[in-house]
């Protein structure tokens, strides 16, 4: 992620602006999943005394962006004149899309202070949040450069992780998810479609509910005829998830097609090889490898992964989480279940 322009001397960040940034990564994650194309994001609006007045996330594409949805709360709730600091997990935008610019949202409001977490690291866009913010008399602090801004930092570019790889990689974000039994392999008992316990399915779900979608492939389908719905966890409303799957729709039995395309949009792509071009021609973000051996030795080979969980059950029906990264951060990281995930960097599980 590029580094953020120095606007102001670094300083310490406020007991009442950390946790306002916690408040505001918390609110955002609660979108991740119906976001795309755009980035989940949240803002805070304190008052003088650190007092949050607003919290507000983007809920989705073509709807209020988190800061101007923060201040029209704020001015619903009446309290819009008492804003003095902003702090939102993104720099905010500086240009015209499908919403006004939060830029003139933010100097609508008499707030003096503006804490950003990331800038913005999108290459099609003008940006220039910050730049507009200072040139208007405000002050703008940049959590990257607080001392004590480490943690928080982290939390913000994992939120937005998804986001910087779609655009400046041209694809989205990849996590493999592979359960392993005591054995070591990945086949479930005869009669069962898993064999992980009730709180690992739970993890799953919720991680299918923050993805815009799944890749798999033809032998997973003739295999399993899998769902993929979010089962576990309530899913985002009124969403059409993406179904990306390895191989050729020749070799998918018509019927599973056929109720896959009624809740999904369905992708056929003949290898892996394909699927960076494919990928990039979509609006997803971040999409989730539920597969077989086969492909995920192909993504393996290909590097083509950013982020790789596995549950692995031991003898006793012990579920244990590992994740490998090849990335300095993960969203994987905003979930509850991260506290219990041993990390490794850059490295294959075994």
């Amino acid at each position: 992620m590029q580094n953020s322009p120095l606007t102001t001397v670094p300083e310490f960040v406020p007991e009442q602006v950390k946790r306002a940034f916690q408040a505001a990564v918390a609110e955002a994650f609660r979108f991740v999943g119906q976001t795309a194309p755009n980035p989940a994001v949240g803002c805070a609006l304190l008052g003088e005394d650190g007092e949050v007045l607003s919290l507000a996330a983007h809920h989705k594409a073509g709807q209020f962006h988190a800061e101007r949805l923060a201040c029209e709360q704020a001015r619903a709730a009446g309290v819009l004149d008492r804003v003095r600091t902003a702090v939102v997990t993104l720099e905010p935008c500086n240009h015209t899309g499908r919403t006004p610019p939060c830029t003139e949202a933010l100097l609508e409001t008499p707030v003096k202070d503006i804490w950003i977490g990331c800038a913005d690291p999108n290459p099609h866009v003008a940006g220039g949040g910050a730049q507009a913010l200072t040139a208007a008399g405000r002050t703008v602090h940049w959590l990257e450069q607080a001392p004590n801004g480490a943690a928080l930092f982290a939390q913000c570019k994992a939120l937005l992780a998804p986001f910087v790889q779609k655009t400046t990689q041209g694809r989205p974000w990849i996590t493999v998810k592979q359960a392993l039994n005591s054995a070591g392999t990945m086949v479930p008992p005869a009669g069962q479609t898993t064999f992980t316990t009730p709180e690992s399915l739970t993890f799953a779900h919720a991680l299918r509910r923050a993805t815009d979608g799944i890749i798999t492939g033809t032998g997973t389908i003739a295999a399993d005829q899998p769902g993929f719905t979010v089962r576990h966890v309530p899913d985002h409303a009124n969403r059409h998830r993406l179904v990306v799957v390895c191989g050729q729709k020749a070799n998918v039995a018509p019927e599973w097609v056929a109720r896959a395309e009624k809740r999904f949009d369905v992708l056929f792509c003949p290898n892996s090889e394909a699927l960076p071009e494919l990928l990039a021609q979509t609006d997803a973000l971040w999409l989730m490898v539920e597969a077989g051996p086969k492909l995920l030795s192909a993504l393996q080979e290909q590097n083509l992964w950013d982020d790789w969980l596995t549950i692995r059950q031991n003898a006793a029906g012990v579920d244990h989480f590992s994740v490998s990264t090849r990335q300095e951060v993960t969203p994987l990281a905003l979930f509850p279940e991260w506290a219990r995930c041993t990390q490794e960097q850059a490295c294959f599980p075994e």
